[in-house]
């Protein structure tokens, strides 16, 4: 008899292929509907960017055709990101159910070109995303989000003054760079820089988020441990070149968030290769090769993604395009919009750990 029972006991074998777990156990399939040869029903996924999509559907189609007198299987599909667990001791942010470290052990690697489109290529798939600007001493998010001429507004609550983020291509932003004026120095110690990292947390109206990205400062300051003491973190993830001494400092960064407690998700090996515009067939190793992939494999954790460089990486970086939306087609945005649905997989691998 074809009713909603023996539709999910058919469903129980298929599996998350990320959790390796059933998705009916995961309560992952939802609304059952019958209608004589037609079966439909909605498969709630861990992420909107869950990279392994198409192939779940496909394994739920069969898995239901194989009932006697079934002709017909709809799939909607939807998505439910899980909250990260709670920790004694750090204040989680209401609504924000990720937070996530885009890291480096020193400056010029790209890492604010990686949270930038990590972040958009996220808020792409339906996701709903913020950035947080901690580098305070060189904010350059704004320029590259496309909102260097942004204003945000600040509005006053019960629980005191609250700052309204600004927005484009779908991501939510906070940044240094729109409370001062763009050549004045921070010159700050570090309680000062702790303060207003806080405030970035708890005094924003960020909303309901799946996401919440942090792009660091490089190294292993006051801005990393103030945002490990404070919050719960989803994850970090360490971008580097395949440079040796880029490498060297990245490990640095790696080691000091397994040291906090902090969930090590993998690195990105930043300009892997050059692609010059005029010979898009041809690749030179600027930087060396294959350091990303030695690195990840010494300290046991996961290459994430190896992004190629070229001209329109940094081109959309200057004019507030993120390639990710300018030349989505090119090998670096498609290796972007790869690490953004590894990272986002690795989040919800986490939650259900």
């Amino acid at each position: 008899m074809l009713d909603t029972q023996s539709v999910l006991e058919v469903l129980r074998p298929v599996q998350d292929p990320e959790l390796q777990k059933s998705l009916v156990e995961l309560n992952m399939i939802r609304n059952v509907q019958i209608n004589d040869s037609k079966v439909s029903f909605t498969l709630v996924l861990t992420t909107p960017a869950c990279p392994l999509r198409e192939f779940i559907v496909e394994d739920c189609q069969k898995a239901v055709k194989q009932l006697p007198g079934v002709e017909t299987v709809e799939v909607a599909v939807t998505a439910e990101t899980p909250q990260q667990k709670s920790l004694p001791g750090k204040e989680s942010i209401p609504g924000v159910r990720n937070i996530l470290a885009i890291s480096s052990g020193k400056g010029g690697v790209g890492k604010s070109t990686v949270a930038v489109n990590v972040a958009v290529a996220l808020a792409e798939t339906g996701a709903k995303v913020g950035l947080l600007d901690a580098d305070i001493y060189g904010p350059n998010t704004p320029t590259m989000l496309g909102l260097d001429q942004a204003q945000i507004s600040v509005t006053q609550t019960d629980k005191g003054e609250v700052l309204q983020p600004a927005f484009n291509y779908g991501v939510k932003m906070v940044s240094m760079g729109f409370l001062i004026d763009p050549d004045q120095p921070v010159i700050w110690r570090g309680p000062m820089l702790n303060g207003i990292i806080r405030q970035f947390l708890y005094q924003v109206d960020w909303g309901e988020l799946d996401y919440l990205i942090v792009d660091m400062p490089p190294g292993t300051g006051d801005a990393q441990l103030t945002m490990t003491q404070a919050v719960p973190m989803a994850g970090a993830v360490i971008v580097t070149t395949p440079q040796t001494v880029s490498l060297l400092d990245s490990r640095r960064g790696l080691k000091m968030f397994q040291q906090l407690g902090v969930n090590v998700l993998g690195i990105v090996e930043n300009m892997s290769y050059f692609i010059p515009p005029d010979l898009p067939d041809k690749s030179y190793d600027l930087f060396g090769s294959g350091g990303g992939e030695k690195t990840a494999a010494e300290l046991q954790v996961p290459l994430l993604g190896c992004i190629p460089l070229e001209i329109a990486l940094r081109e959309g970086g200057d004019r507030g395009v993120p390639i990710v939306i300018s030349q989505p087609e090119s090998a670096s945005a498609q290796a972007l919009k790869a690490i953004a649905a590894q990272i986002a997989a690795k989040v919800s691998i986490a939650a259900f750990a």
